[in-house]
């Protein structure tokens, strides 16, 4: 038997968890977002997510192993709320970041809920759309590295039933 998908808030112990994911090379080509070391990584996350009242950040669980974390925020910019997500590599292709996503958004209220991904990022964009989000626009971005990419926006204007 599968464990099953659950989410709790995420707790200071999670963090060597999703330290580790965000240092796979792959998973940082697909997420187009670049590997912070320790220092920069638990900086903003105390700071950004955990520190941030107005953000919500729950690991994923999959029995009682930390899979990924997902959570939103409110961008400071364009002030859209924003959902993002991350699961490690091991737990890809097994339906955990779509079933995580569907338990999120009955906690994360917030209509409408958007969401970036870049565009070669294709299992992503299947959660993203599967979970009803439609998509809206594209934009494109720079790396921190410089290097151009292309994202599409989706947004989920429906509360879920």
């Amino acid at each position: 038997m599968n464990p099953s998908v659950s989410l709790r808030p995420v707790e200071v112990g999670d963090l060597p968890h999703v330290f580790a994911h965000q240092l796979d090379p792959e998973a940082t080509r697909l997420a187009a977002f670049p590997a912070r070391d320790w220092e920069a990584f638990y900086s903003h996350w105390m700071t950004n997510i955990i520190g941030r009242p107005t953000a919500l950040s729950y690991a994923i669980l999959w029995g009682d192993r930390v899979a990924g974390h997902i959570g939103a925020w409110t961008d400071v910019g364009s002030h859209e709320r924003l959902v993002g997500y991350w699961l490690g590599r091991e737990f890809w292709n097994q339906g955990i970041a779509s079933t995580a996503l569907g338990l999120f958004l009955s906690v994360e209220s917030t209509r409408p809920l958007h969401a970036r991904v870049a565009q070669h990022n294709l299992g992503s964009i299947r959660v993203l759309e599967k979970a009803g989000f439609v998509r809206v626009g594209e934009d494109a971005f720079a790396a921190p590295d410089g290097t151009p990419g292309a994202e599409y926006i989706y947004r989920l204007s429906t509360p879920i039933a």
